[in-house]
């Protein structure tokens, strides 16, 4: 939503950026109703009309026209006269016959246990940790996990295949690879779709650990994707392994833990092998990009001592760990960043 500089010359502040962020829970509470009532596929199919969409979507017309056009006001549709269309985000992105669908995230990203997090952020500041006493999103088997794994695995769908790319797995060499927190399973399970001289190693609870199995046999790779289930922290890796996968992981940790599991990480690769890590990764000032900087706040509240880190505390902590460098990729659409580590 366009608002006005509050520090324009000559004009008074305006205080919408205040009011627009105070309300800004009606704006997920809203996108989240949308596709809770396929509100996108509708139009997609081509109802374009209050009429034609309330009918398509079960919704009163005066409910279907209020939503829509706040949805317009948030630039996630498009109006002209009476007639309703898709911006080309949310055609992409918001129509559920397309693979590159990402509704499902509400599931995770909107459900009441993620806001929870954020109740009192007053008290988040004044003690440094989540306000949970259990560890939050790290505590042992949290089945969060399990959501987390159903729903997320479409947005990671476009970074799987960059990595996979990124890292030579097309080349088809004879591969072992070692998924650290799989989730959902996809960054492995895209490295065996490119090589079918790959095997991969999935670690993580037993119940999230069923999705990606499922995930796996539904890509046809189930027979190369073998489950470790347990903690990243105590399970034994075993040695030889070309790649180690750390996708969206080492976040949830402070430096001095996440070294602890990067000593484990460079005894398990093979001599010349990689460590692929994917990261919400600031820029030195802290403020920049938005998403990355914003992550930190995530972490706050959910995590005792997790951060977003730069990329120099990201290779100050590979380096310390035995790794010889690192290079940085950014993933398109842009958000995160791949860090590769030659052991």
């Amino acid at each position: 939503m366009k608002t006005m500089s509050s520090s324009q010359p000559g004009t008074m502040p305006s205080p919408a950026p205040i009011l627009e962020t105070l309300n800004a829970y009606q704006r997920s509470a809203c996108l989240k109703g949308a596709i809770d009532l396929d509100l996108f596929t509708a139009i997609a199919e081509g109802n374009r009309t209050v009429e034609a969409i309330a009918k398509r979507i079960g919704g009163t017309e005066r409910g279907t026209r209020i939503l829509c056009d706040y949805l317009t006001v948030t630039e996630i549709l498009e109006k002209s006269d009476s007639n309703y269309s898709l911006t080309p985000m949310a055609a992409m992105f918001l129509d559920r016959r397309l693979p590159s669908y990402l509704g499902t995230t509400a599931m995770f990203l909107s459900q009441i246990h993620s806001r929870h997090f954020f109740d009192d952020v007053a008290e988040l500041v004044r003690r440094g940790r989540n306000l949970e006493g259990d560890g939050g999103t790290v505590s042992p088997d949290n089945p969060i996990w399990i959501d987390f794994a159903r729903s997320m695995a479409p947005m990671m769908a476009m970074p799987a295949q960059f990595i996979a790319g990124t890292l030579g797995a097309p080349h088809g060499d004879k591969w072992k690879v070692l998924d650290l927190a799989a989730g959902h399973g996809l960054f492995g399970i895209a490295i065996a779709q490119h090589n079918p001289n790959a095997e991969i190693w999935a670690l993580d609870s037993p119940l999230v650990l069923d999705v990606a199995q499922e995930n796996a046999a539904a890509r046809g790779v189930a027979g190369r994707f073998h489950r470790m289930p347990g903690d990243a922290f105590s399970v034994d890796f075993g040695t030889g392994y070309d790649v180690v996968l750390l996708t969206n992981f080492l976040h949830h940790f402070d430096p001095p833990t996440c070294e602890t599991l990067l000593t484990r990480v460079h005894a398990a690769l093979k001599p010349g092998g990689r460590a692929a890590t994917l990261e919400f990764v600031p820029n030195p000032d802290r403020i920049s990009p938005p998403i990355p900087a914003e992550f930190s706040m995530v972490m706050l509240a959910t995590t005792p001592s997790g951060d977003a880190y730069t990329f120099a505390e990201l290779e100050r902590m590979f380096s310390n760990t035995g790794f010889t460098r690192s290079e940085p990729h950014v993933v398109p659409p842009g958000a995160q960043t791949l860090i590769v580590s030659h052991a």
